[in-house]
């Protein structure tokens, strides 16, 4: 085992090499949860990752405004 100031350094390099592996990880959950959201409400731009479940949100949210044309498409396959 390490002593003195061997065992100092060596905490405080493994402090900084968790902690740059903590910044990557929380960035890449951050893009590709972002990347995930293709859809973008047309009425109050609200962000979803499909056409079920703009279809979902658009019939809930917004009855009488009219349905934009993707989800007409996704309707009529």
């Amino acid at each position: 085992m390490a002593r003195g100031q061997q065992k100092i350094q060596s905490q405080q390099k493994n402090a900084e090499k968790q902690k740059k592996l903590k910044a990557a990880k929380s960035g890449d959950k951050k893009d590709s949860a972002k990347k995930a959201l293709i859809y973008t409400c047309s009425v109050c731009k609200t962000q979803m990752p499909d056409v079920k479940t703009y279809t979902q949100h658009f019939e809930n949210k917004h009855p009488k405004s009219p349905k934009p044309p993707v989800l007409l498409e996704g309707a009529s396959s």
